[in-house]
């Protein structure tokens, strides 16, 4: 017999799709990247119930609920009421973005976020830094479990507002009691991004600092994402890590890429490169250089024991790197222009030498005053 309940009945039709039981989720910065493509990702999933997409503008995710406002503006605790889990993307992380403004952008921003989660009854909060927050250190442990001390500094591109947000997640559950913070480390981002180590392998030649000891690990934008599900499903928690498995000698980076190496004595590099960044040649301070010299490889150990595996390996992470960049020139982290391009190889060369050349020319004067 049908039961007279509209509601019963519904519920024996198997024809009526059942209703989704799953979380609410708030992406900041849904309009592009990352925050994109999470969101894409989260709103075709099965087990989202709803998503919430908040940026400065619309994205094209149609089936999101978009709230258009500054993620540093108090009256996000109102967009994120009834979400049960935010995950927080809107970063500024542009190489060419003025440094303070960055800052003060990334670190009030995450504050907002933190404080209006709490404030609107949210239960967790997922953030996304980078494994360059362990440093990149000549002792570092090959790879580095995620309990490994943070010993990064703030010498390297927004790397010093990384380790003020990561302060922000360890300090968030005890200023708000309930809240639970999972922090997210990607290892070297590939997939439509632009950062001095992507840049990297626009230059005519690979920098290599001589005695140094670079390990290559990639984390493909797709398995980031990914990783953030398993992250906003509570199927892993904590401080989490990912890249691909396991990691690329220097050696192999060349020989896959192509490319020739330029080989430079340690304070050769780091003295011209500190020059050149000083008086506003390249975008990229010298602690980035500390990157491609030594390892920070991350084993990703807790998402592979929820199951977790990446679908990419670091070589092919490095062919679509090498394939997003064909035809861009970079010399010493700066990009140049098509009228520039085509003396990229001269170029490379002449920025390097030039650096060097100051360096050596201010030893020899230090040492003529001794």
């Amino acid at each position: 017999m049908s039961s007279p309940d509209p509601q019963v009945r519904a519920a024996r039709n198997p024809s009526t799709s059942p209703a989704v039981r799953g979380p609410v989720v708030a992406v900041t910065g849904a309009a592009s990247g990352i925050g994109a493509l999470l969101t894409e990702r989260l709103a075709a999933s099965d087990e989202i119930k709803q998503v919430l997409a908040i940026d400065e503008r619309r994205g094209e995710c149609a089936s999101a609920t978009w709230h258009i406002l500054d993620v540093r503006d108090p009256a996000i605790a109102e967009k994120l009421r009834g979400a049960d889990v935010v995950v927080h993307l809107a970063l500024d992380l542009d190489l060419e973005s003025d440094a303070a403004a960055r800052t003060a952008y990334n670190v009030r921003g995450t504050q907002t976020v933190l404080t209006a989660a709490a404030a609107a009854g949210v239960h967790r909060v997922v953030l996304c830094t980078s494994a360059m927050v362990y440093g990149a250190l000549a002792d570092n442990e090959l790879p580095l479990s995620e309990d490994a001390e943070l010993r990064a500094t703030a010498e390297a591109t927004g790397v010093g507002d990384l380790l003020e947000i990561e302060r922000l997640a360890r300090r968030a559950p005890r200023a708000h009691p309930g809240l639970n913070v999972t922090v997210v480390r990607p290892a070297v981002l590939v997939g439509g991004t632009d950062t001095a180590l992507t840049r990297y392998f626009e230059s005519p030649r690979l920098l290599v600092v001589a005695g140094s000891r670079p390990a290559w690990q990639f984390c493909h934008v797709e398995d980031l994402c990914s990783a953030l599900e398993y992250a906003v499903l509570e199927k892993v928690d904590g401080e989490l890590t990912v890249g691909c498995d396991g990691w690329l000698e220097q050696e192999e980076v060349e020989e896959l890429s192509g490319i020739r190496r330029m080989e430079l004595p340690s304070a050769v590099a780091l003295g011209a490169a500190a020059r050149l960044h000083r008086i506003g040649l390249t975008p990229s301070p010298a602690g980035d250089l500390a990157y491609t010299m030594y390892p920070w490889v991350v084993s990703g150990s807790r998402l592979h024991d929820a199951g977790w595996r990446p679908r990419w390996t670091n070589e092919e992470v490095l062919a679509e790197l090498l394939e997003e960049v064909a035809g861009r020139r970079t010399v010493a982290g700066r990009r140049l222009g098509r009228k520039d391009a085509t003396a990229a190889g001269a170029a490379g060369a002449t920025v390097a030498l030039l650096g060097t050349a100051a360096v050596v020319r201010r030893v020899r004067k230090a040492r003529r005053r001794i």
